[in-house]
Order: structure tokens, then C-alpha cells, then sequence
């Protein structure tokens, strides 16, 4: 009976983010000073960013593999120099992370999402894009769905960018380090628009940016680590039992989502670290002829 409810505790841990999330429950503001708020009874959360503080926060659990969904309504008019940061980072100088950085512009001017994964702390695998739409009117879903063979970045369910998983070839990826979700708003006008060159203009302060519609269908680590994604389908590490992880564990693109994936690349994709020898003296990263 023991074994039985640890079992099913396991299950419960790791399915509980399937439910619609409630920010209060979800995250914690971290920093900010107050400039970051939960509001309408835990479903809208709110980052603001002025000339003394950005803000920020994270998520309380930490998740071992998942499809994290979150709906992001971006700093409006005038956001050059700001940068409205979304990831999932593991700790330690040999961390793992997920990135979407957008990238604010003057007004009438698109912003730049920004792309990167870095593995056991090692990063420079930018790739940019420009949106197809404008994304300050509305609310958009930016989604990452990490599996053990691929991280796969998605913007309202279309594939912009798949990160295989290589080991075979001798390229690291992550998928040992718990990550927790994090974002920020803040301000990085010293390189985020045109280079550095365009700056932050204040007089717009203060700069806001809201959230929404936050899933994690994922595996959520335990305190202590107890309870996880194992090395097959749903193993929880404790008991070797419970079956709990989701479809998106052996998810991969189809042909018709690989082909949409490569027309936003071909189309919307302004910068790609695999095409940028120059930046790589010694040759370019080995994933990038494979």
C-alpha cells in the first residue's frame, strides 16, 4: 500500500501542471520592487520596467522535460532598448537553458525574437527572427517542448527552430538539469536594438509587458528530487513506477510541421550562428552539418 501511494503522489507531482495555471500558485516576483504583479485572481501577470528597475519572475516548480505554453502580450509603441526575457535555465556555471528573448524596436519598427540553447554552459547558438505580426496588440502563445530528442520552439503551435539531440555525434544536450521558467523585463540598451545604437527613450516609461494562458504539461522535480522524468516513458525515480509523462515525450515534427518550420526560416529568419563563420574562427559548431 506504501509503495502504492508513493506511486500515486508521483503521478499527482507530475500531472499537476496539466491543470490551467493560476499565477499565484505557479510563480513567484522575484525583483522589481513591486513593478511586477499578479492580478484578475492569479490569471494575468503583469512586468513593468522604468529607469530604476525592471522586474521579474519565476516558477516554483522545477520540470524535467515538458511542453511549457505561455501567451505574452509585448511592450508597446516605443520599446527600443527593452528586452522582455522568457527561459528555462537550470543553475551553476555549467547550466542548461531555453531561450526567447524579444528584442524591442522603435515604433512602427518590428521587434526580434531571439532564440538559444545552451548546453552544460555553453551557448552561442543564437537564431533571430522577425514575428509576421505585431506582437503588442495581442496575445501570442510562445511554447518550448523539450523531450529527450528535441527542443522545439513554437509561436501559436507553428515550429520556427528544432534543437536534436546529437549525443551520438558528440554534442551535449540538455536533459539532466531540472530547469525552472523564468522571465524578465529589462532594460539592455547597450546592444539589444540595432546593436546598441538605438537607446532607451524614458520619456516612454513606464514600459509594461503582460502574461497569460500558462500550461506546463511537464514532469515536475520534487523536493529532493524524488520525483522526475527517468530514462523511459513516466519512470518516476524513486519507486521505477507511474506512468506520467505526456505525448509530447516522443513528439517530434512531422513532415508537413517541418516544412512550415523551414518556411518561417526561409522567410522570417534573419540571423543563424550556423551561417556565420566569421564569428567562428576555429569552424563552425559541429550540430551545424548535421
Amino acid at each position: 500500500m506504501a509503495r502504492m501511494a508513493v506511486s500515486v503522489l508521483a503521478i499527482l507531482l507530475a500531472s499537476s501542471a496539466l491543470v490551467a495555471a493560476n499565477f499565484n500558485r505557479e510563480f513567484d516576483i522575484t525583483w522589481g520592487d513591486g513593478r511586477g504583479n499578479i492580478q484578475d485572481n492569479g490569471q494575468l501577470l503583469t512586468l513593468t520596467l522604468d529607469r530604476t528597475s525592471g522586474s521579474g519572475f519565476q516558477s516554483k516548480h522545477e520540470y524535467l522535460f515538458g511542453k511549457i505554453d505561455m501567451q505574452l502580450k509585448l511592450v508597446p509603441g516605443n520599446s527600443a532598448g527593452t528586452v522582455t526575457a522568457y527561459y528555462l535555465s537550470s543553475q551553476g556555471s555549467t547550466h542548461d537553458e531555453i531561450d526567447f528573448e524579444f528584442l524591442g524596436n522603435v515604433t512602427g519598427e518590428p521587434y526580434t525574437l531571439h532564440t538559444n540553447v545552451f548546453t552544460q554552459g555553453q551557448g552561442s547558438r543564437e537564431m533571430q527572427f522577425r514575428l509576421w505580426y505585431d506582437p503588442t496588440k495581442e496575445f501570442h502563445t510562445y511554447s518550448v517542448l523539450w523531450n529527450p530528442k528535441h527542443i522545439i520552439f513554437m509561436v501559436d503551435d507553428v515550429p520556427i527552430r528544432d534543437f536534436r539531440n546529437l549525443e551520438s555525434k558528440g554534442i551535449a544536450f540538455p536533459k539532466s538539469q531540472p530547469m525552472r521558467l523564468y522571465s524578465s523585463l529589462w532594460n539592455a540598451d547597450d546592444w539589444a536594438t540595432q546593436g546598441g545604437r538605438v537607446k532607451t527613450d524614458w520619456s516612454h516609461a513606464p514600459f509594461s509587458a503582460s502574461y497569460r494562458g500558462f500550461r506546463a504539461d511537464a514532469c515536475v522535480v520534487a523536493a529532493g528530487g524524488r520525483t522526475r522524468c527517468g530514462a523511459s516513458v513516466g519512470t518516476d525515480a524513486a519507486t521505477g513506477t507511474g506512468a506520467v509523462a505526456g505525448d509530447w515525450y516522443n513528439q517530434e515534427l512531422d513532415l508537413t510541421r517541418q516544412q512550415r518550420m523551414r518556411w518561417v526560416q526561409s522567410k522570417y529568419m534573419i540571423y543563424n550562428y550556423c551561417t556565420d563563420p566569421k564569428r567562428f574562427p576555429q569552424g563552425l559548431p559541429a550540430e551545424c552539418s548535421m
